[in-house]
């Protein structure tokens, strides 16, 4: 899906523009107020993730031109105006939704993917047929993971959990993420699931020395290599 994140906070972009393409979506970023319009019509996006305040600036001024463009985006608005009436303003001046910083990354996915639907925009295809990660190879037409050229045996669940890591690689993973993604469950099953199937694939990659898959306590699990962060 074709995101535009527009938001005069270069590191803020940074951090959206690399989670969200690290969950499969095409984004481009922009810093200033004036050239979101001419990117949507140009590259007609399917959702602008759009700041309320570019310095002085209220972006609110061109949600209504926004909205009246040929095949015009859904807008998710941020804000550091939390106040309610704000929220509601915003909302009523067109924004499709709306979020208040801080906020949590996961939360940005659900409602990008809520937006998605509301657009009737069809979910991603995984097009490519081919993921590495350093030593390790993922074919994914074949569903077959080879570590240095040798294939692993693995389950079908054992391959989406390392599939879900690899894509993300060097990036934490949440329990409940790993267990939304791989077992398609929103519910805790009480259970220590994760971290058995975790220790199953670490057990089939310790043919490398240099991978590893870390856990960070209270926080998730992480695909990198031995000279990458570690905790």
């Amino acid at each position: 899906m074709k995101i535009l994140l527009a938001d005069d906070e270069e590191p803020l972009l940074h951090f959206l523009s690399r989670g969200l393409r690290a969950e499969g979506h095409d984004c481009t970023t922009l810093t200033e107020l004036h050239e979101v319009i001419p990117f949507i019509r140009k590259h007609s996006p399917h959702i602008v993730v759009l700041d309320r305040l570019f310095g002085s600036q209220d972006s609110l001024a061109i949600i209504n031109a926004i909205k009246a463009l040929p095949n015009a985006p859904m807008v998710l608005m941020l804000t550091a105006l939390d106040d309610v009436s704000e929220r509601v303003k915003g909302l009523q001046e067109g924004a499709d939704d709306y979020l208040c910083k801080p906020f949590d990354f996961d939360e940005l996915l659900a409602r990008i993917a809520a937006l998605r639907r509301r657009a009737g925009v069809p979910e991603l295809v995984e097009s490519h047929s081919r993921l590495a990660f350093g030593a390790l190879e993922l074919a994914l037409d074949e569903r077959v993971a080879r570590l240095q050229g040798v294939e692993i045996p693995l389950t079908k669940i054992e391959f989406e959990l390392l599939l879900y890591l690899t894509e993300n690689q060097g990036k934490v993973l949440s329990r409940e993420r790993i267990l939304n993604r791989v077992w398609k469950t929103h519910s805790d099953p009480q259970t220590n699931i994760v971290d058995v199937y975790i220790s199953r694939l670490r057990r089939k990659l310790a043919g490398d020395s240099a991978m590893t898959i870390q856990t960070l306590r209270g926080n998730g699990y992480r695909l990198a290599t031995s000279e990458g962060p570690d905790r």
